[in-house]
């Protein structure tokens, strides 16, 4: 054999073999590095809690969205940030994942479930049309996917041209996952790589068992989101996942906005503290942004990686992971995370074509004259005086109900009402009220129901609620912007009409109810004095934890009370104060008013 021109003959090679058996024995030195090994990555983006936002609008307004943060909105705005790194990767591994509540929240959501409900028309649903245009690789169940009853969800899944997840989701009757638990994607990091096999979990949140109860009871349950991890990590493992990414619906505070009855609300970074060989979490329901939050495991030691985008599209999660071959097998070595915000970019075209007849549809519905107001009306007050624009929704729930139990047993009984200052900014404007002002006050699909409270239960209600207000000591400073507790949102403070009642904000929580009288009078409200209550289905079936409230109810017609209020205002014509306006609560300390 003729040797290399440029390596050792033969005979040098033998020689110096032999030189070194006759060398005396040494400890070696370690050998040189060979090199950095070859790395890959593999990128996710995440989106959660769209809410039915898919164009940049603000449909309360009519007009583009904008906040005082200069944040944009829209799965359209998503989609050119999607699309930009995508291109960027072109040949390696991204996925697209959201984490749930996506059918529910908009104008154009709404039309699509209840003014032409798509399980009427088969038309497709615009969070449908969207998300196809982008090619998600999977989403998760939110609880608001449940607000329209299984039917009209079952015909969402069904338009999506990717998979709809939610393990802990089971079907009473079968005992068996209600919707697929779980996927796992082949995708390739690149050139001359084998490919990964990432799975996918799905979790939904437990409190739909409450807050859609009329659609799920006996028919779906839903299990704790911990325990359900544990179970299918081990099997997406023994089925060949290399990576575990787990797309959830709950928080991660490990608190709930209900009691103890059904399985944590936010139990996120406890199912990464608990349940290991998790890699990574992308997270929802709580709208808030997490750009990066690592959790320990217990078991194993390792961290894994969080993530929460924000709420409506304002914001798409980067989550980067840099991946080693390692004896057959993919390992992580690197992650990160990152949130980009989706007002550095302008709307997909395609997305917009793809819901433009919709949208436009829908913004001539919410745009439709539905009554003149004598006098401009603002929420922007409700939360701490008693306003017009609250006992406009008040009175027509009582109203409501008054009629519906007009020859029953019940009839009888006062008629009580609770609402809640869901909007700061809602206003009807003195003249044109249009339907996106009715929407804008009244922003969710909650129906009407009412039950029977008695004195003592309606005083604990209050006095429950009345935990909304911090405490300020007589003669301080009260200034609007911070009279409440953070901890407390708008949505789970309720006022009542229909009685007379004081709540004393220099007082301890639950004892600030220090005036609750019959309408009108002097005469305190007895213990055992008997009360119907008109109350949205949210609130009854317990959501935000209300003392007394969940019970069988005496009406329950299904009507939404958003469609009352405008059909109310149709049928009169009119909205003037002097037909529903009762003062009947304030704000004290030590019997002094505050406003």
């Amino acid at each position: 054999m003729t040797p290399s021109p440029t390596g050792p003959s033969r005979r040098q090679v033998i020689v110096a073999a032999a030189a070194a058996a006759a060398a005396p024995l040494v400890t070696a030195a370690p050998a040189a590095a060979t090199g950095p090994k070859r790395t890959w990555d593999l990128t996710l983006l995440g989106t959660s809690d769209t809410h039915g936002n898919v164009y940049n609008w603000d449909y309360y307004r009519d007009a583009e969205y904008d906040d005082s943060r200069q944040n944009d909105v829209g799965v359209a705005k998503l989609a050119t940030l999607i699309n930009q790194i995508r291109a960027e990767r072109r040949g390696k591994a991204t996925l697209v994942l959201d984490a749930g509540d996506t059918i529910q929240g908009t104008p154009l959501a709404t039309y699509y479930a209840k003014q032409e409900p798509i399980t009427v028309t088969g038309e497709k649903h615009p969070m449908a049309r969207a998300m196809n245009v982008i090619e998600y690789d999977a989403v998760t169940l939110g609880n608001h996917e449940f607000n329209y009853g299984l039917p009209l969800l079952d015909k969402w899944i069904r338009q999506l041209g990717f998979p709809a997840l939610a393990a802990n989701a089971i079907n009473v009757a079968t005992g068996k996952p209600a919707f697929l638990p779980y996927v796992i994607k082949k995708v390739s990091p690149g050139f001359a790589a084998p490919p990964v096999r990432v799975g996918i979990l799905g979790l939904t949140n437990p409190g739909t068992a409450i807050w859609d109860r009329a659609h799920v009871e006996g028919v779906l349950r839903f299990d704790d989101m911990i325990a359900t991890a544990a179970k299918y990590v081990p099997i997406m493992r023994d089925r060949g996942a290399d990576i575990i990414l787990i797309s959830a619906h709950g928080g991660d505070s490990g608190t709930s906005s209900y009691g103890p009855e059904l399985p944590n609300e936010n139990p996120t970074a406890m199912i990464a503290e608990q349940v290991p060989g998790i890699d990574a979490i992308l997270f929802g329901h709580a709208h808030a942004e997490v750009p990066e939050r690592f959790v320990t495991n217990k078991s194993t030691g390792e961290q894994v990686l969080l993530s929460e985008p924000s709420r409506w599209g304002q914001r798409l999660t980067r989550m980067d992971f840099t991946l080693i071959r390692e004896r057959g097998q993919w390992k992580i070595t690197k992650k990160s995370a990152a949130l980009l915000n989706t007002n550095t970019v302008v709307e997909d075209p395609k997305v917009l074509a793809a819901v433009r007849k919709q949208h436009e549809k829908t913004v001539a519905y919410v745009n439709q004259v539905v009554a003149r107001s004598t006098v401009e009306l603002s929420a922007a007050e409700s939360r701490y005086q008693d306003t017009p624009i609250l006992d406009f929704i008040n009175h027509v729930q009582t109203e409501t109900v008054s009629a519906a139990l007009a020859g029953t047993a019940y009839a009888g009984l006062p008629v009580l009402s609770i609402a809640a200052p869901f909007s700061r900014t809602a206003v009807f404007p003195a003249g044109d009220v249009k339907i996106r002002d009715v929407a804008g006050l009244y922003v969710y699909d909650n129906t009407l129901e009412a039950v029977v409270l008695s004195g003592v239960e309606v005083r604990a209600y209050l006095e429950y609620s009345a935990r909304y207000f911090r405490i300020h000591a007589p003669g301080a400073p009260v200034n609007p912007d911070t009279i409440s507790d953070p901890a407390v949102p708008d949505y789970n403070y309720d006022a009542f009409s229909g009685i007379d009642y004081d709540i004393d904000i220099s007082r301890p929580v639950g004892q600030r109810i220090t005036r609750l009288v019959l309408p009108g009078t002097d005469t305190p409200v007895a213990d055992g004095a008997q009360f119907v209550v008109a109350v949205n289905n949210y609130r009854r079936s317990g959501g935000g934890n209300f003392p007394g409230i969940v019970k069988t109810q005496v009406y329950n017609a299904q009507q939404e009370i958003r469609q009352l209020l405008i059909d109310w205002a149709q049928a009169r014509g009119a909205i003037d104060p002097a037909d529903f306006f009762q003062p009947n609560w304030r704000l004290v300390r030590e019997g002094v008013p505050v406003f």
